[in-house]
């Protein structure tokens, strides 16, 4: 009897650790990640711009003017970044005649807000940088860039962006999934156990449940065309949930497998075929 009382102990213990650990690491993840953005010398002719989003928050960010006609894009950042991760695809667009407007979620760089919130309320992000992009250019066609979160925000918009195209780079479909995937790729299997424990945080922090974190339900609403885009390699969003979430969309769309990625920026990666590709993609939805 003493030595099961000892391991019943033992497992309280362990059990009052494991939550602990989580507890923190929950805190950690919706933590905001606020920081000033410097505008490089190369896009001196950036606006910086601000405009009202139902996440509660001032967004801030950057529009570069595009050629008449030529179409433009919002560019969407991903999870622990701000809008500089977009810059790089903000220069090559508009060296291509397209209007480009990146901005930085609720809770990231310069816009205000209490947690990140993996899709959710940065959602409501850009669905406002989509009207204001659409108030600035009126008549232009518009287009979407989201990265990881930022892809993730762009399908659960509802209702869904009023955009002609969209380019969803290694997109989660379930915010559990993309949970059970990075605590194993640190802890490996034992990182599982510790995955409940996180996931059952999200409705007292955020006030929302995983149910409201699956882009592979909200994708199906999607008609404008998409362009899905995975690493060979990522092991964040893997390749057999990549291509699950690609079945669920409707059509027109596109799968684009980037061989030998991981989970990273794909332009930087692959860049000629990115701009072959992405570009290539864009044109005909934006530029018919």
């Amino acid at each position: 009897m003493k030595v099961w009382k000892k391991l019943a102990l033992l497992a309280a213990l362990g059990a009052v650790a494991l939550g602990g650990i989580a507890f923190s690491v929950g805190s950690a993840l919706v933590a905001p990640r606020p920081g000033p953005v410097s505008l490089p010398a190369d896009l001196a002719r950036a606006e910086c711009i601000v405009f009202a989003s139902r996440s509660g928050s001032q967004v801030h960010g950057w529009f570069v003017a595009g050629a008449p006609g030529s179409g433009a894009v919002l560019l969407l950042h991903g999870v622990d970044a701000t809008r500089l991760q977009m810059l790089d695809r903000a220069r090559w667009l508009s060296s291509e005649g397209y209007s480009v407007l990146f901005i930085d979620f609720q809770a990231s760089g310069e816009s205000a807000g209490e947690h990140v919130t993996f899709g959710y309320l940065e959602a409501r992000d850009a669905q406002a940088a989509v009207a204001w992009l659409t108030s600035r250019v009126p008549g232009e066609r518009i287009g979407v860039i989201g990265a990881s979160m930022g892809g993730a925000a762009a399908v659960l918009a509802d209702p869904p962006l009023a955009v002609d195209a969209m380019v969803l780079e290694e997109v989660y479909p379930t915010l559990v999934e993309a949970v059970d995937n990075r605590l194993a790729i640190r802890l490996g299997r034992l990182g599982l156990l510790l995955s409940p424990a996180l996931t059952l945080q999200i409705r007292p922090r955020l006030g929302i449940s995983t149910d409201d974190l699956r882009p592979i339900t909200a994708v199906p609403r999607l008609h404008a065309p998409k362009l899905f885009i995975a690493g060979e390699l990522d092991h964040h969003t893997t390749l057999a949930q990549s291509r699950a979430l690609f079945e669920a969309a409707a059509e027109p769309k596109e799968l684009w497998v980037v061989t030998g990625a991981g989970h990273l920026d794909l332009l930087k990666f692959a860049r000629a075929a990115y701009t072959e590709r992405v570009g290539a993609f864009l044109a005909s939805a934006l530029r018919p």
